[in-house]
């Protein structure tokens, strides 16, 4: 099954008026984060996984997305957090950084919010630095803190060390 939200990331940005942008949110080991719906090419469930040995232990393998290859990776692993299995039925989102497709595994994918200026925070000063660095920014919606992913650091395996 796919979801492709490109009707509802229309209407959504084009009603926000004051607005940062659109943002999924999205669960992971029962966190909410921001994902930007510019980013989000689709969301699917994840047929089988090939191995990739030797990569960093954040990529879980490669799946096929309609045909083409794509790198899975970990949003729990990312985070530092307990991993999940990440094999057949896995929810993922595909995302395109920098020319390069991956799926960027995830638990739930909810609504899309509408985030302003006039809600966004400092970065609360408890969050570890592992952490931090995939935060783009904060924004508190409904009486909670919620981070924005960074996708460029999450997809930046530069700083790993194999």
């Amino acid at each position: 099954m796919s979801y492709e939200p490109s009707k509802v990331i229309r209407e959504t940005l084009q009603t926000a008026g004051n607005a940062l942008d659109g943002y999924f949110s999205i669960k992971v080991a029962g966190d909410t984060f921001g994902l930007p719906v510019t980013k989000v090419q689709t969301i699917f469930r994840i047929g089988s996984v090939t191995p990739a040995p030797g990569g960093p232990p954040d990529i879980v393998g490669l799946v096929n997305l309609r045909g083409k290859i794509v790198t899975a990776v970990s949003l729990r692993r990312r985070l530092g957090l307990e991993p999940e299995a990440g094999g057949s039925g896995s929810l993922a989102i595909g995302i395109e950084h920098h020319k390069e497709s991956f799926a960027l595994l995830v638990d739930e994918v909810g609504d899309v919010l509408t985030l302003t200026a006039d809600n966004s925070i400092a970065p609360p000063p408890h969050i570890g630095r592992r952490r931090a660095r995939f935060a783009s920014g904060y924004n508190r919606v409904g009486g909670q803190i919620l981070p924005l992913l960074n996708v460029d650091a999450v997809f930046d395996f530069s700083e790993e060390k194999i």
